[in-house]
């Protein structure tokens, strides 16, 4: 039972049973009662246990497990693996979390005969760190990781906008870690989040369409793919916006999104971000919570002439190692939340990762509202560690560091 067999067997299977085909090689290893896969839904809230139902044909909803107060809360909050013996059962349960890069993928679960020792367990986390990579792997050839993760359908355009959002909801590396959650109103409100790592750079980007249902998810379609398109083509933060606001402008149907694009250098940690019409972002910092006060653009596409699609200002932002950004959507702060004082629950859930502070903040949301909310609800946690100083130190011999070289789109890159 090695990490390469598990992986070797897994690709062999067909994608739908390569986590099954793990499960019993580590059931046969170990002298399991059973080894099961539990997989988080798309809420956070509750784990989905796969092959409850057969196949996604038997129309059989998914068996919403909910999380809190279990094993399973302690084992994904923790990141550690537990192991439970309860004297009224011969078996020995062990709970291990399948996550990578600080996603929270699902559980591992096993009933084993008796306690495990450290080769045991050893084993078991390795495993859990390959089903993380299967499932990723797999996903994108069969509907059954998705199906696990709904516990209720979706509308059309809860789909459409679901689609959109980052294929991990979150990510750690050594300078940051990021967490980004959202909760759909009644009415799906085109909200979106999304991130990427490039070599030296991570970036950021919260909008929100205006308008419900079909409608806002297709405007939403619009800026992500036009943010999307823009920045794999080497864009700066300016063309980012620029492009988005274009293609709202061309195909927007004079709809409108706001936006909030963020960019960090993984270099040397200068912070650059644009804001088109968006609520500004939070900032924790040595216990205290601030609001940013950004200059403020038009939303993408509100422009009407050719001429001020080229308004959008990048700024900086003073972000040090140690800080908590939080960026979220107006329905964070809809009239239902009135009462609630989300600077001192950011600071109530800072020693929580930033994804399960992200949920936390969100739950809260949703239960100010009695669970029926009025506007999407969407926040971004960012924790930012610092660039280390072997990286600076090399980074200073490299032409990227030097600001009057030309960047990668070929561009001089302003000094800031």
């Amino acid at each position: 039972m090695t990490l390469a067999g598990a992986l070797e067997a897994a690709e062999a299977a067909a994608p739908v049973e390569s986590l099954d085909v793990v499960a019993r090689m580590l059931k046969e290893h170990l002298g399991a009662a059973s080894v099961s896969f539990l997989i988080t839904d798309f809420t956070g809230s509750s784990v989905v246990r796969l092959g409850a139902a057969d196949s996604v044909e038997t129309g059989e909803p998914a068996r919403r497990i909910p999380l809190r107060g279990t094993l399973y809360d302690d084992v994904i909050r923790s990141q550690q693996p537990q192991v439970e013996h309860r004297g009224e059962s011969r078996l020995v349960r062990v709970v291990a979390p399948v996550t990578n890069r600080g996603d929270a993928i699902g559980l591992l679960e096993l009933f084993l005969p008796e306690a495990p020792d450290g080769e045991v367990m050893r084993e078991i986390g390795e495993t859990a760190h390959a089903l993380a990579y299967i499932v990723i792997a797999n996903r994108s050839h069969t509907d059954v990781y998705q199906w696990g993760r709904r516990t209720k359908p979706l509308s059309l355009a809860a789909e459409i906008q679901h689609r959109l959002l980052p294929a991990s909801l979150a990510c750690e590396a050594a300078q940051f870690a990021v967490a980004g959650a959202l909760e759909p109103a009644d009415h799906v409100g085109g909200d979106t989040f999304d991130y990427v790592i490039d070599r030296d750079t991570v970036q950021l980007s919260v909008t929100d369409a205006m308008g419900h249902d079909v409608d806002a998810a297709l405007l939403a379609t619009l800026v992500v793919g036009a943010l999307r398109r823009s920045r794999r083509a080497g864009a700066d933060l300016a063309e980012q916006a620029h492009q988005a606001d274009r293609a709202m402008r061309d195909h927007g149907r004079s709809g409108y999104v706001t936006g909030q694009l963020l960019r960090i250098s993984l270099i040397d940690g200068k912070t650059e971000f644009v804001n088109a019409g968006h609520p500004w972002p939070l900032r924790m910092r040595d216990g205290e919570v601030q609001e940013i006060v950004p200059k403020v653009d038009l939303p993408f596409g509100l422009n009407t002439q050719a001429s001020q699609a080229d308004t959008y200002r990048v700024q900086t932002l003073d972000l040090r190692p140690g800080d908590r950004l939080v960026m979220l959507t107006d329905g964070m702060l809809e009239r239902n939340a009135e009462n609630l004082d989300l600077s001192d629950l950011i600071i109530r859930t800072r020693a929580l990762h930033p994804r399960e502070a992200a949920r936390t903040l969100i739950k809260a949301i949703v239960d100010a509202g009695h669970g029926h909310l009025d506007d999407d609800a969407t926040i971004m946690c960012l924790d930012w560690h610092g660039v280390h100083n072997s990286e600076r130190d090399a980074a200073h011999g490299a032409d990227l560091t030097d600001a009057s070289q030309p960047s990668r789109t070929g561009r001089p890159t302003p000094r800031r």
